[in-house]
Parts: structure tokens; sequence; C-alpha cells
């Protein structure tokens, strides 16, 4: 059973497009997370686990950043909570796949990844010059990324209608707007300040995005063309190199020149006495006259020699 359903999950990612990949990949840093705490939480009254989670996370802390670079990019994939979880994923892919389908699959990730960073650094900037707010020494999750995704459909179709339960259809400019009240709301009474900032952070990246691509400046352009350098890198580095094809370039005189010359050549051949030329080399002078003019061009002699010489 557990066979059959890693076989699907890879054939999802290997198949599916760039929305469902993310989301594949936050599965799986939930599940390692939840893996890791059932393993790791017995032992060290739970530091072994924190210690193990939070190299994975962006914090308040520079030092931490500074030795473990990575968690600006793997702390937007992980998720402790399932709710936390599930209502990112949902809301991903709700308004990711509007922006896939208007913007095309290959800038979701980009957008995904610029939104999530400035999340991130957001945070990290607020929590070392805000005053008078409380904020956790660590942050994860998808929220920064998802409303940079959110932001840029809003601003690119501000009218797509959503349904949605008991509201019926529902502009998308509102669903945004609503998204941006509650996370200053978040602030203003103190409940999950870094995250709500965070999330400010890659709604900003949103609508710089949505703002560049409206002037003709595609700012996920750059890391799409990293992406496609990586894999060709390692396309060639691991592919059976195959030999390139080679141009020939021929003469179109060459051929007549090569024929008379050997014509010339096997006239000399035939022309000379058994006495000039040896047993062979008369053989070879008939067998490249047949070559090039054919066997009934041979003399009643030629014939005969070559028949003699056939059956010595």
């Amino acid at each position: 059973m557990f066979s059959s359903i890693w076989q699907d999950i890879k054939g999802y990612f290997s198949h599916g497009n760039m929305l469902t990949r993310i989301i594949l990949v936050n599965l799986g840093g939930f599940l390692m997370l939840l893996l890791a705490s059932l393993l790791l939480r017995p032992f060290g009254d739970g530091s072994m686990y924190s210690d193990f989670s939070h190299s994975l996370m962006i914090g308040a802390d520079w030092r931490h950043n500074l030795t473990h670079p990575w968690v600006f990019i793997t702390h937007m994939f992980l998720h402790e909570g399932f709710w936390h979880l599930l209502w990112n994923m949902l809301g991903l892919y709700w308004f990711g796949r509007i922006v896939g389908d208007l913007l095309g699959d290959r800038r979701v990730l980009p957008m995904y990844l610029l939104s999530g960073l400035a999340g991130g650094i957001v945070y990290f900037l607020m929590a070392n010059i805000g005053s008078g707010m409380v904020f956790g020494g660590f942050a994860l999750g998808a929220s920064a990324a998802f409303m940079g995704i959110l932001v840029v459909a809003g601003v690119t179709a501000p009218d797509y209608l959503i349904g949605l339960p008991l509201l019926g259809d529902v502009r998308l400019k509102f669903i945004v707007l609503f998204f941006l009240v509650l996370d200053l709301v978040g602030i203003s009474q103190g409940s999950n300040t870094g995250g709500s900032f965070g999330h400010l952070g890659g709604a900003g990246m949103g609508l710089l995005i949505a703002s560049q691509l409206r002037n003709g400046n595609d700012m996920t352009a750059p890391l799409n063309r990293m992406w496609d350098a990586i894999a060709s890198f390692f396309e060639n580095l691991f592919s059976p190199k195959r030999p390139k094809p080679k141009m020939a370039y021929r003469n179109p005189d060459l051929k007549k020149q090569t024929v008379g010359k050997a014509t010339r050549s096997s006239g000399r051949r035939a022309a000379s006495t058994p006495e000039d030329l040896s047993h062979q080399e008369q053989i070879d002078a008939i067998l490249d006259k047949i070559k090039l003019t054919g066997y009934e061009s041979l003399s009643a002699t030629e014939k005969e020699f070559l028949f003699n010489a056939s059956n010595k």
C-alpha cells in the first residue's frame, strides 16, 4: 500500500503543475516535522526537537540567520500546525490557479519564493526594530508566500468572481482587502505580530511583482533562467554524451573529376601489357573498369582473363 502511495505522489509531482509541486513540498515539510517531533521530543525535554526545527526556521536573531542561511528558503515550506497548513494550502490552491492560468505556470514558483523571502525579511527587521510589540523568536509557514500570490491575483484580475459558502460570488479585490485588514487588526491587537508583519511583507512583494509585470518588467524571469541553467547543467552532467552531427560539403564537380581520373587510370592499366602489370594489378584494373563502366564494357580478352583468375 505504501509503495503504491509513494508511486502516486511521484506521479503527481512529475506530471502536475508547479502549484501541485509546491503543495506537495509543503506537505512533505509538515510530515517531516511531525515525524521529528515524535522521535525527538521524548529526549532532552524536547530540546533536541527544538534545535532541529529551529535550524530550518528564520529567526529574529541575526546570528542564527547568518549561520543558517538556508532558513530564508526552508522556513516558507514548513508548518507545525495542521490547520495552519490546511488553510495556507487551500488558499494557495484557490488563488494560485488564477495566477497560473492568467500569467503562466512558470511564474508561480518565483512569485512564491520572492513573496516568502520578503515576508521573512520584514519579520526579521520588525523583530529587531519594533518596540512595544511581541515577536516570536522564530517564524515559519507559507502565509507570506500565499499573500504575495493572492495580491498578484487580485491586481491582475480584481473583478474575478470567487464562489464562497454562504456569501455567494465575491470579487477577488474584496477578498484581498479582507486578508490585508485581518493582518492590520492582528498587528493592532498584538496577536501574532511577527506573522502579520511577514504577511504584509509578502503582500508588498506581490504588489511589486504585479505592478512591474504591468510595466513590462518580469521579476520572475531571472529565477526562471537560473532554474533552466541548473537543469541544463545536471542534464548534461548525467545524460550520455552524443556525438554532434558533422556537416559535409561536397563539390558537385568532384565526382566527375574522380570518375575521369579513375577511367583514365583504369584505361592505362587495361592498355598496359601483361609484362608491364602483375597478375593482381591486372585483376584490380579490370575490377575498376567494371565498377565505373559495367561488366559489358570489358573486352573478350579481359572477360577471359577474369574468368580464368576466378577459377584458380
